[in-house]
């Protein structure tokens, strides 16, 4: 029994594995003018399909939808049937809101009432 499988067939699965892995992944890394879907993640990296992306590094965006996961510094890894794997050099979370420079205590008030505010 052998188990040669003509290019032309490797290449179909090749590519049938890829789209699949691209309308399964709802991950999508930006850069300045193009988004590109992301294929797999770990948890130093990331690929995307050889063929859309270019040989992608420096600051990127990473998102899930329409929400901002990280700000990423990458750097291109290797390419693999069809798949360009990154590593992340940093990857910072990204935040709703900016980070507090003092200690706010969980039961704190929301906000105060002053004596002259209220009114009877």
């Amino acid at each position: 029994m052998t188990t040669f499988v003509p290019q032309s067939v490797q290449d179909a699965l090749d590519a049938a594995r890829l789209d699949g892995m691209k309308n399964k992944s709802r991950l999508r890394v930006a850069t300045d003018d193009h988004v590109f879907p992301v294929l797999r993640m770990w948890k130093d990296g990331f690929s995307v399909e050889a063929a859309d992306a270019p040989q992608l590094r420096g600051l990127v965006d990473l998102y899930d939808g329409t929400r901002h996961l990280s700000q990423c510094l990458i750097v291109a890894s290797d390419e693999d049937a069809g798949e360009m794997r990154y590593e992340f050099k940093r990857a910072t979370l990204a935040a709703d809101q900016a980070p507090l420079d003092f200690y706010r205590a969980p039961d704190a008030p929301v906000a105060l009432i002053a004596q002259d505010d209220m009114r009877l």
